[in-house]
């Protein structure tokens, strides 16, 4: 048996997105900003895309802006932020412990040019609590930027009522929504979202594309200058093939998001009840405002890349974290940020399910990992140690 189980680094193209991307590459395949036929037709094609993917988030056709991906469109959103706030002469950004490396890395580049960070606690169950961020805005505050839903533990944040916030206190609001968008409802004017990244590998479209939302009145700082595509946002010729690919996957998931939801729902609950049974386990984030597909735990007494690569070994691909991180010995900061320590942050697993999951492939998970899990504690001294008394242990 093959499962991939790890939709929150990437998921596999849809027949839709293929089959909408396919006649932008053979035939379709002009150059939007050219005035002959040819050229206007992929205009249209662009227009059209544009209008779809507004209507699935509520947004105005005008307020979408075509991207490589959820990282350019977080660039581009925070240092827009911070631009359009040092004009005004403020320069603090609150933020969290636990973001995509794609806005904590920009934020540190922005606190080197003299902006002050406030990263707010996301506390155990991988939360903010909506009072802190009251309490931290200030007059000189420029953004706030806080993720709709969380890449590794897939905790939802309480997105609507941070939103009303930072709209009371007259701060721009950005939401990270690279994991929600397609799989949850977001509906950018009800949840006070100013601006909004996304990125369509996330929802079975295409690698190298996605988009940012940016509220009418919101003046973006360009990250890339040349022509005047994308009215002067963003130069370069626009990706009409998998901006095509993306809006057709938006749709489609937009249009099954209800039927989607509760399937995942089920099976990541049916999931999560087999994983508790392992002695000395833990669900890292809030056992229900998270993700439909999302299940993270940590396990006492192993190393988490010898259970993603014995896993591997019987047909199942999982991750312990960000893809965007897997490089690193570091264990990861959103465990770190929610209490972890070292060394159980070192044993996790992320597993991310697939709309088309079987109650019998969460079954084989389940097993798979007990006995992984056991194996691997079989012949750990830390894991000996653990049950000689020697060490407490923690979870």
């Amino acid at each position: 048996m093959r499962i991939y189980a790890d939709n929150a680094a990437t998921t596999k193209m849809s027949r839709t997105a293929i089959d909408t991307m396919i006649p932008y590459m053979e035939e379709g395949y002009g150059n939007p900003s050219s005035l002959y036929v040819l050229g206007q037709q992929a205009k249209e094609a662009l227009d059209e895309a544009r209008a779809t993917i507004a209507a699935v988030i509520n947004a105005d056709p005008s307020e979408i802006l075509f991207t490589s991906g959820g990282s350019e469109a977080d660039n581009q959103a925070i240092l827009s932020g911070a631009a359009l706030g040092a004009k005004k002469g403020k320069k603090h950004i609150i933020s969290t412990k636990f973001e995509h490396h794609a806005v904590l890395h920009t934020l540190n580049k922005l606190e080197k040019e003299g902006y002050e960070i406030t990263l707010l606690d996301v506390h155990e169950n991988g939360l903010v609590d909506p009072e802190e961020l009251k309490e931290a805005i200030r007059e000189d505050t420029a953004l706030v930027t806080i993720m709709f839903a969380n890449n590794e533990i897939g905790t939802i944040q309480p997105i609507r009522e941070l939103g009303a916030i930072c709209r009371e206190k007259g701060v721009l609001f950005h939401t990270d929504a690279v994991q929600a968008v397609g799989h949850i409802p977001v509906d950018v004017k009800a949840d006070n979202i100013d601006m909004l990244s996304s990125s369509a590998h996330k929802y079975h479209g295409p690698k190298g594309v996605g988009f940012l939302y940016f509220k009418k009145g919101v003046r973006l700082q360009n990250l890339i200058e040349g022509g005047a595509q994308e009215k002067g946002r963003r130069a370069g010729t626009e990706n009409v093939p998998g901006i095509m690919a993306m809006a057709a996957a938006l749709k489609e998931a937009s249009d099954n998001l209800e039927k989607n939801r509760a399937h995942l729902t089920a099976a990541r609950d049916r999931l999560i009840a087999g994983l508790s049974e392992i002695p000395h386990s833990a669900l890292n984030g809030d056992r229900e405002k998270r993700l439909p597909g999302n299940v993270n735990f940590c396990f006492e007494g192993i190393e988490g890349e010898s259970l993603l690569l014995l896993l591997d070994d019987k047909g199942i691909s999982a991750s312990s974290g960000s893809a965007c991180t897997s490089g690193s010995l570091d264990p990861s900061h959103v465990l770190l940020a929610i209490g972890r320590v070292h060394d159980v942050a070192h044993g996790s697993l992320r597993l991310s399910l697939g709309e088309d999951i079987t109650d019998e492939e969460v079954d084989y998970l389940i097993q798979s990992t007990k006995d992984v899990v056991e194996y691997l504690r079989s012949f750990s001294p830390v894991w000996r140690d653990l049950e000689a008394g020697k060490t407490p242990h923690i979870l």
